[in-house]
């Protein structure tokens, strides 16, 4: 786990090693144990490195292989590293260490450009092919490991993180219209290849794209399931899919054990972090380091889940930490969460995950998470009505339950320079919903949500927090199995008892009854839902400084009239968009974005 950077030139020009360097050093978070810089004429590539395998030298990057003609820059895990090495080696290689990153770039030495169809794990990746002068990036089928890019004429940059490329400097940062839309529309979620800046861009999940050396490129999607039945699963009933899915996802769990550290978990004791944690122990691991966060309640709203996630440590005796933070902790911890963060990214959780992956970092490097079990397994509470549902229903019902505002809405609060007049949201979403491959209308929401908004929401959040205090987490709810198998899964047997049935039935089997059957639960941090005390002051500074009223994102008589009706029977709502609102310009402001 790290962070990468490089910088390639198309205009004859050697490329910017001062830079790298700074990209590079903008991400000693990510990588707080070592760093690298390799210059190839038309390429450089920086590092920094968060020891996890491969403990020694050896496993240092920028990684080369002179013998293969290879360099190569890695953020990310390998969890099928052993097994790929020992086929390899079978083929005739050698390897100079044990690290999951000399793998990868001996598998594309063998399969070339398709080397990306062998790797198990989560992953972005800067390759230069020495030979054939060509830069090759490349990110997970999921989208859990990020990478921005920058493009001027004459040259490309690419990061780990958005603040990285502007510590490069000369990027466009003027604000991407169609991007704040969606960040205003959707939870504060922007979907690659578009970040809120004009001049920065993502490269998609599941995307391998080739860079030659005069500038040239081309992309390919190389790994997309179908949301259909397949007829080989014809015959299977719900125990056949309760146990595929159960043996699936321990299978998934087992695969991010691998590490050269001790692996925790994140236990919110919820049901999808309480099962990774009943499995594990299942697997033989045994006290097995646990770790929940908790926060001051506040009118009437419990701050903290610590009921079942001590429910839960007490039944598989694990070394459980609650760690539990009162209000005075947020409003720095606000400032340290968005500083972090790369990009801006409004729900109220994000700084609780900045605080508990401080508190984890303490203990261990690496953890396993529940993010993603929602939407792989249609936990939310508008899948139910999908069900049966005519396909042509689910853009009007996802948008009904998802959407923060209406594109009429959006034109009344952007300032004149945003407004669109075309609902960009809708446009997306509606392409999305109707292009082949889904069967029913859940099947096409699901995959919505598994592979448009999922890496650009909590896969995001729980990276960009984690990766801060140098934490690597790991989410066996995204193994590329498990989502396979489970886009094939019968729609009723997910959002059977009420969503995630066929995931509770896997639960049934190893964890309480209590844990399963207990209401839906969110991370809680009601100072930050309800945008109370400090933390309205902070938002409210940030929606009235100087700076703001000069990019006039919004207009100000909507501004005025959030800030002044915290007390309205739609408080809850308001204080939600209000805080949607100061973040997006806190973040801006953080860094110095004008």
């Amino acid at each position: 786990m790290c962070g990468i950077s490089g910088e390639a030139r198309f205009d004859g020009r050697a490329p910017d090693a001062a830079a790298v360097t700074r990209m590079t050093e903008a991400m000693r978070s990510r990588g707080p144990d070592d760093e690298g810089l390799f210059t190839d004429g038309w390429v450089t590539l920086g590092h920094r490195r968060l020891t996890i395998i491969d403990l020694s030298d050896a496993g240092g990057q920028p990684m080369v292989r002179d013998d293969l003609g290879l360099a190569l820059v890695f953020n990310g895990c390998v969890y099928n590293y052993p097994e790929l090495r020992e086929e390899l080696q079978n083929a005739g290689y050698a390897f100079g260490s044990t690290s999951d990153t000399e793998v990868i770039l001996v598998a594309y030495a063998h399969w070339g450009e398709r080397f990306v169809d062998h790797l198990v794990g989560m992953f972005a990746i800067g390759l230069v092919d020495r030979a054939r002068r060509r830069l090759v990036l490349a990110r997970d089928r999921l989208g859990i490991k990020p990478l921005y890019l920058a493009e001027t004429p004459g040259r490309l940059r690419f990061a780990s993180t958005l603040p990285a490329l502007l510590r490069a400097g000369d990027v466009d940062t003027g604000i991407d219209p169609v991007a704040l839309h969606h960040y205003l529309s959707w939870h504060s979620i922007v979907p690659a290849p578009r970040t809120v800046l004009r001049g920065v861009r993502k490269l998609p999940p599941a995307t391998l794209r080739v860079i030659e050396a005069d500038g040239g490129s081309r992309e390919e999607v190389y790994w997309r399931p179908d949301y259909v039945r397949e007829p080989a699963d014809a015959g299977m009933d719900a125990a056949d899919w309760r146990a595929a899915i159960g043996d699936a996802l321990r299978t998934a769990v087992r695969r991010r054990l691998v590490a050269d550290v001790p692996v925790g978990v994140l236990l919110s004791g919820g049901l999808d972090s309480s099962l990774i944690v009943a499995l594990l122990a299942e697997a033989g691991q045994q006290h097995l380091r646990t770790f929940s966060i908790g926060f001051d309640s506040q009118g009437g709203e419990s701050g903290d889940e610590f009921h079942y996630s001590d429910l839960v440590a007490r039944a598989y005796d694990s070394d459980h930490h609650r760690i539990r933070l009162a209000d005075d902790d947020l409003v720095p911890s606000v400032r340290r969460a968005v500083l972090a963060m790369t990009e801006p990214m409004g729900s109220h959780d994000v700084v609780a995950f900045h605080l508990l992956s401080e508190q984890v970092a303490r203990h261990v490097r690496v953890a396993q998470s529940g993010q993603g079990a929602d939407e792989v397994f249609a936990g939310y509470g508008y899948h139910q009505p999908l069900v049966g549902a005519p396909r042509h229903s689910a853009a009007e019902t996802f948008a009904a339950a998802f959407f923060d505002r209406g594109h009429d809405e959006l034109r009344r609060i952007v300032g004149p320079a945003y407004a669109l007049e075309h609902d960009a949201s809708r446009d997306l979403l509606t392409e999305h919903l109707a292009a082949p491959g889904a069967q029913t209308a859940l099947d096409a929401v699901l995959r919505l949500d598994t592979h448009l908004m999922l890496p650009d929401d909590p896969v995001k959040r729980v990276d960009s927090m984690s990766m801060a205090w140098g934490l690597e987490v790991r989410t066996p709810f995204l193994d590329q199995d498990l989502v396979t198998l489970a886009a094939h899964c019968p729609p009723e047997h997910k959002v059977a008892q009420g969503g995630k049935g066929v995931l509770k039935e896997v639960a049934r089997e190893v964890l309480p009854a209590e844990v399963i059957d207990r209401p839906k639960g969110y991370f809680p941090v009601p100072a930050l839902r309800n945008v109370n005390g400090p933390v309205r002051e902070l938002v409210a500074e940030a929606l009235q400084a100087p700076e703001a009223r000069e990019r006039e994102l919004f207009r100000t008589g909507y501004v005025a009239r959030l800030l002044a009706e915290p007390d309205r029977a739609e408080a809850a709502a308001g204080s939600n968009k209000l805080w949607q609102l100061g973040l997006l310009e806190l973040w801006l402001q953080t860094h110095d974005i004008r």
